[in-house]
């Protein structure tokens, strides 16, 4: 079967399921044979990505968060008004992606949630499979637990997930944990894409912290712990477009900019792990027996519920401060999720297949 994936370019977490699938598929005799990519001004495509897709790919403006100007949490009403701002360039990106079908012709389109995907399928109703593949799409389940409060947010996030699921045939919901599928919602439940190289990578316990951040705002506050603690080795992971790939603070403290196979290789022999929330690394360190602290970004709604979700499947602790002190504080706590979380993770390739190959 042929395939195009639709990828939001926010974050590691979409492109490196979207790297897993890929494979999966590929591996298994299926095409893929474009992969387009939202992207941002605040971000560069990382290498790793363009390294391991040997499809086309192509790069399309596509809604964005905006920040505030620390650059820490998301700021609502400029998103909007931002997103509003730049309508004409997201009707080009859907015409584009339109034109990009046409000429492939595929059996199916997979959406790694990026809001075009969504827009396309209600402006042009292409005749062609739409699936929808994301964490998010879990809070759509029946039995998902929320964070109390914030009604506002829910029914924001949620709205977010009928846009970005329109159309679809089918919805796959990417859990930390094994739970019923909803046909009535065309929900089905998956277990995280890991790739090959998480799961068969050797891991050991040396004494460095390693840091992912989705926004670099968050750097001051791990200086701040180095500061009180330079004894204690730091590797932190963004993607600040003007910095170079290693930003040396001094013996114990380095800045990396996003490199899948440093990054796995760092976490595989870390002492703990801090990051904002997301989906994709926190099951990574799971799966390595990592003890783990998410930071839900601020004004970043999902991330919270991520954050909970995360907690009840035994990854770790959170906060909503972003301080390597919770963590280290934490480290004798830790009782690390286990096989139970690995056997429902290595899964997915039958699970996937199942699902994404029948006709």
């Amino acid at each position: 079967m042929k395939y195009i994936f639709i990828v939001q370019g926010e974050g590691r977490g979409h492109m490196t399921q979207a790297i897993s699938l890929f494979h999966i598929l590929k591996e298994n005799g299926h095409e893929i044979s474009h992969v387009i990519v939202g992207k941002s001004k605040r971000r560069a495509l990382p290498k790793f990505f363009l390294d391991q897709i040997d499809s086309p790919v192509t790069q399309l403006e596509s809604p964005n968060f905006v920040t505030d100007k620390n650059a820490r949490s998301v700021n609502v009403l400029k998103t909007l008004a931002a997103n509003l701002w730049k309508g004409r360039a997201f009707l080009h990106s859907i015409n584009q992606i339109d034109a990009i079908v046409k000429e492939e012709e595929p059996d199916i389109i997979i959406n790694f949630y990026d809001f075009l995907s969504g827009l396309y399928f209600i402006l042009k109703k292409p005749k062609v499979k739409h699936i929808a593949l994301a964490h998010q799409f879990l809070l759509n389940h029946s039995s998902f637990e929320f964070p109390k409060g914030r009604f506002y947010d829910k029914t924001s996030l949620l709205a977010g997930n009928r846009l970005a699921g329109y159309g679809a045939d089918k919805i796959l919901g990417l859990s930390f944990q094994s739970m019923v599928d909803e046909s009535k919602k065309k929900l089905s439940v998956v277990p995280p894409l890991l790739r090959d190289e998480v799961k068969t990578i050797k891991t050991s316990q040396g004494d460095h912290f390693l840091v992912y951040m989705v926004n670099h705002g968050y750097s001051e506050d791990v200086k701040a712990f180095h500061y009180k603690h330079p004894e204690i080795p730091i590797h932190c992971f963004w993607d600040k477009k003007d910095e170079p790939n290693e930003l040396n603070v001094d013996e114990t403290l380095t800045f990396h900019q996003l490199d899948d196979e440093k990054f796995i290789q760092f976490m595989s022999s870390c002492r703990g792990y801090l990051t904002t929330a997301g989906f994709e690394s926190v099951c990574e360190a799971m799966y390595m027996g990592k003890p783990i602290l998410m930071v839900p970004v601020k004004g970043h709604y999902e991330q919270a519920c991520n954050a909970l979700d995360a907690k009840k499947a035994g990854a770790g602790v959170s906060s909503e401060i972003f301080d390597l002190e919770v963590l280290l504080d934490y480290l004798p706590q830790h009782n690390e999720a286990g096989d139970k979380f690995r056997n429902w993770c290595d899964t997915s390739t039958k699970r996937f297949l199942e699902i994404l190959t029948k006709k």
